[in-house]
């Protein structure tokens, strides 16, 4: 029950990246036990959500997507959606942000999995409607989703 969920339910939690959104859920005693999907999340034929990467090869940044559980995610290399490429999908900078289980690494492009689809992955279509959202004040963000 809402009353005796504690910390740890409520909390975001980094499986949650590109599958809930971390900013829409309801002020008061509902909080953090309502969640939203995140934009590109799906739910697959087994009930687990799923959201969507870019494969990357060979340091090159495909145009096939696939989508990933949380589990299957595990242990990949996954790069931010702004991560600078040019105009063939290759990485321009020689080390690249990345996170990779629950980490956050610089690595060179070849050791690079998987690429977001979007910056907006991680949160719901409605958070995303928010102006300058990665520039926001966390508490702002939380009154206007």
């Amino acid at each position: 029950t809402r009353e005796r969920a504690g910390f740890e339910v409520r909390d975001v939690h980094p499986t949650h990246y590109g599958r809930v959104c971390p900013i829409e859920t309801p002020e008061g005693p509902n909080i953090g036990l309502i969640a939203s999907l995140s934009t590109y999340a799906r739910i697959n034929e087994y009930g687990f959500v799923e959201t969507p990467y870019r494969i990357v090869k060979d340091g090159q940044v495909t145009t096939e997507i696939k989508y990933f559980s949380a589990l299957e995610e595990e242990g990949h290399a996954i790069a931010q959606a702004n991560a600078p490429i040019d105009d063939n999908g290759v990485f321009v900078n020689e080390l690249v942000n990345v996170r990779q289980t629950g980490e956050f690494l610089l690595l060179p492009p070849d050791q690079i999995d998987l690429m977001d689809v979007s910056p907006k992955q991680i949160v719901s279509v409605a958070a995303a409607l928010i102006p300058f959202l990665e520039n926001d004040d966390a508490h702002r963000a939380l009154i206007r989703a």
